[in-house]
């Protein structure tokens, strides 16, 4: 299977099973939505939602967590992992939002990553989600599944989103960025597919034998 019938094949896979693709973060507006992203490094996003649903109804603006200060905010996210580093990151990230751009998110890559805290990921995620503007936001999980499904040759994130841009048409990126980690989650799982066993894996590489051995991001 070539290139282009691989890429008509997991569309059509991740379309039949997921034709909606609701964001899997709850947000109330770009704000939260770039915050949540933020949070989510290294955390589940269910974990993010149990924390944020009580934060997101009283405190949803820069100006918000400006006021209430690094402590305060540590205090609010300490059951999120690396919750001091991010209190940091959304603190001053709020400060800057508040001094160079008025207290709203900019709609732009480049000004997004200067944003403390704020990686082209993250940046991605909000460009697509908040915006919709066209963008593959590549974390870990569709870094595996890219090589699993023989994408990418998974030199790193930079690599697998250029691969996959170049592979897939614009129009379907943000929302077949969604479908993947739906389908990695539910059925191509870290210690379970390896590549194997999955309908996308299958139908791709009907002869495989053994588990595709991932580089990590």
């Amino acid at each position: 299977m070539d290139e282009k019938d691989k890429a008509k094949t997991i569309l059509k896979i991740l379309n039949k099973l997921y034709p909606t693709t609701p964001i899997p973060l709850d947000h109330i507006n770009n704000f939260t939505l770039l915050m949540s992203v933020l949070l989510s490094a290294q955390c589940t996003d269910l974990n993010v939602n149990n924390v944020t649903k009580n934060i997101y109804p009283k405190y949803n603006k820069p100006e918000h967590f400006v006021k209430l200060g690094k402590k305060r905010i540590e205090k609010l996210i300490k059951s999120i992992g690396l919750f001091r580093v991010k209190a940091k990151s959304i603190y001053l990230m709020s400060k800057q939002l508040l001094e160079k751009h008025g207290g709203k998110v900019p709609k732009s890559f480049e000004e997004l990553e200067k944003l403390p805290g704020v990686g082209h990921k993250t940046a991605s995620v909000v460009m697509s989600q908040g915006f919709g503007v066209p963008a593959f936001a590549v974390d870990t999980h569709i870094h595996r599944l890219a090589q699993r499904w023989g994408l990418t040759n998974g030199k790193n994130v930079i690599q697998t989103e250029k691969d996959l841009k170049r592979i897939f048409p614009e129009k379907t990126w943000s929302k077949l960025h969604l479908q993947i980690i739906y389908y990695g989650r539910e059925f191509c799982k870290a210690r379970e597919c390896y590549g194997l066993t999955c309908k996308i894996c299958t139908t791709c590489y009907p002869n495989r034998k053994n588990p595709v051995k991932i580089k990590k991001a």
